[in-house]
């Protein structure tokens, strides 16, 4: 008998978790395991674009070009990575399934990562990544024709926290934003954190408040809102998407901001997959529901064209 996809994704998530508690080897170690996430077949691993390298002086970054890539049309992609961990060319699969099925030209920043670069280090290179973005083309310097900015997880929320940014300095906003299970609230308060701990096979709840010592150190209270964008003032944000499992501690964090959002006035569409784990997207093509999320991705940035 096969096993179904899930099960498999589950089972390697599963693997990841155990590996996470051991405490042997700090920083590198637990960097290692993020670069492992998304291994669960080879299928998944399977890259159709290309890709150009970009310095931004302090940070790099990559243009990750699909066939039907745009040039004008433009995605600024921040990966997860708990602040801490993440790379552009562990993404460049999944990145590059975004640019095909937006029709979008993306560009993925490796921003500076805490512990030695905390808070608000790797934000302040998401605003710097995206204004260089709107004037700056893969082919030519252009400005671009339509933007938007994308994460997943840790990124999900810097791209939340960017939105604010961008609205306090007076910058010019994105046509629109993609947060794929994103951390909003790094006081932890959500019900789910304790929920849905049952059933999420690869965050831990109890790691939850040290991802926040990590990250903003000891200069920053966790409920300022670019470091917990559900406690900025959300008013005059762009339409957004919001994607998250059900099976996730972090299903609360993307249901109160999505319910945050729409009151403020914010065209917000929120996506619950049943039974998905943290950042399912990434499992594309291997398992069925990350299609079908980034068939929705694509629809919602190509309404905006």
């Amino acid at each position: 008998m096969s096993i179904d996809a899930l099960t498999v994704v589950n089972n390697h998530l599963r693997g990841i978790a155990r590996r996470a508690i051991n405490p042997i080897g700090g920083v590198k170690s637990k960097r290692a395991l993020v670069d492992e996430y998304a291994a669960a077949d080879p299928s998944i691993l399977e890259m159709d674009a290309d890709y150009i390298p970009v310095s931004f002086g302090h940070f790099q970054g990559e243009w990750i070009i699909a066939k039907n890539s745009d040039p004008d049309r433009r995605i600024l992609y921040i990966h997860g990575g708990s602040w801490m961990a993440g790379r552009v060319e562990i993404y460049r699969p999944h990145i590059a399934r975004i640019a095909a099925a937006t029709s979008c030209t993306v560009l993925a920043i490796d921003y500076r990562l805490a512990p030695e670069n905390p808070f608000p280090d790797g934000l302040e290179d998401c605003i710097t990544a995206y204004q260089w973005m709107s004037d700056h083309g893969s082919d030519s310097n252009t400005k671009a024709n339509k933007l938007f900015i994308m994460g997943d997880s840790a990124g999900g929320n810097l791209t939340l926290a960017s939105l604010l940014v961008l609205k306090d300095r007076n910058i010019a906003q994105p046509d629109a934003a993609i947060s794929l299970s994103p951390v909003t609230d790094m006081s932890w308060s959500a019900n789910s954190i304790k929920t849905k701990a049952s059933v999420d096979v690869v965050l831990i709840p109890a790691f939850m408040p040290l991802l926040s010592l990590a990250y903003l150190q000891n200069n920053n209270d966790p409920t300022t809102a670019y470091a917990s964008p559900l406690f900025g003032d959300l008013q005059g944000l762009p339409p957004l998407l919001i994607q998250v499992g059900e099976a996730e501690i972090l299903l609360d964090d993307a249901v109160r901001f999505a319910e945050k959002a729409e009151a403020a006035g914010v065209k917000t569409t929120l996506q619950i997959y049943p039974e998905m784990p943290h950042v399912f997207q990434v499992f594309a093509p291997f398992l069925p529901d990350a299609n079908l999320a980034l068939e929705r991705i694509g629809e919602f940035i190509k309404n905006r064209f």
